[in-house]
């Protein structure tokens, strides 16, 4: 039974089998099912073709999460010519954010496997978004080496923001005590005073608020440290 949508979609339109077809029908699937469901068989059915066929567009399911990455970054909006770039980047962070919460899946594509692939092998379409904000920081006036800096910061902290936010912090949500909602009250209170604490403000994270926060804290540390090539600190 769990297979039936999937029958129901495998009917082919006739239409050439591309590159983006297959992606798209493979982020469906790994939105629905995790990337633990994907599979060149799935892949096949879902699009109503014979596996095999799409071995010359995706010749592995290396291949194919590669390109699930570069298909959701491609959504990734920078606008280079931006003059105010603390702005942009407050935009690009929402953008991150709004692309991780629609895909969540997805999510270790995007944080965790580019880590354990050197820079100059990653697909293009992935580094695409550091190039971007490259050009927008070293037109806004920094330094080659100050606008990587920059970049490490920001994606360094929506990482983590992200991988914070997507977890399950609640473990009884029927309860309205703060405490036990998040399974704090079984914290030795005499060694976790501080965290107890914080039971009501954790308890009502909200992640976009969070984010804004923290790139707040980011921005200011930045205007506050990094020069220009003339030695102003950047507008």
């Amino acid at each position: 039974m769990a297979d039936e949508p999937e029958r129901r979609s495998t009917h082919s339109d006739g239409g050439p089998i591309t590159r983006e077809r297959i992606l798209e029908a493979a982020l469906a699937i790994v939105d629905r099912d995790g990337i633990d469901g994907l599979s060149m068989r799935r892949l096949g059915k879902a699009l109503g073709r014979d596996p095999m066929a799409l071995y010359r567009h995706a010749p592995n399911k290396a291949a194919l999460l590669d390109g699930l990455a570069e298909r959701v970054l491609d959504e990734l909006e920078v606008d280079t010519g931006d003059g105010d770039w603390a702005t942009q980047l407050r935009e690009v962070a929402r953008g991150f954010r709004r692309l991780a919460l629609a895909h969540p899946q997805v999510v270790p594509l995007l944080v965790t496997r580019p880590l354990s692939t050197p820079l100059g092998l990653r697909p293009l379409g992935t580094l695409r978004p550091l190039e971007d904000i490259l050009t927008l920081l070293t037109r806004a006036g920094f330094t080659d080496a100050d606008a990587l800096h920059v970049y490490r910061a920001l994606f360094g902290f929506l990482y983590g923001h992200i991988l914070n936010e997507l977890q399950e912090v609640v473990e009884r949500p029927d309860e309205s005590d703060d405490l036990l909602r998040l399974g704090l009250h079984r914290l030795p209170i005499g060694e976790f005073p501080l965290l107890r604490g914080l039971a009501p403000v954790l308890a009502s994270y909200d992640g976009a608020a969070e984010l804004e926060r923290g790139v707040d804290i980011l921005l200011a540390g930045l205007k506050a440290t990094l020069k220009r090539r003339d030695g102003s600190p950047p507008e």
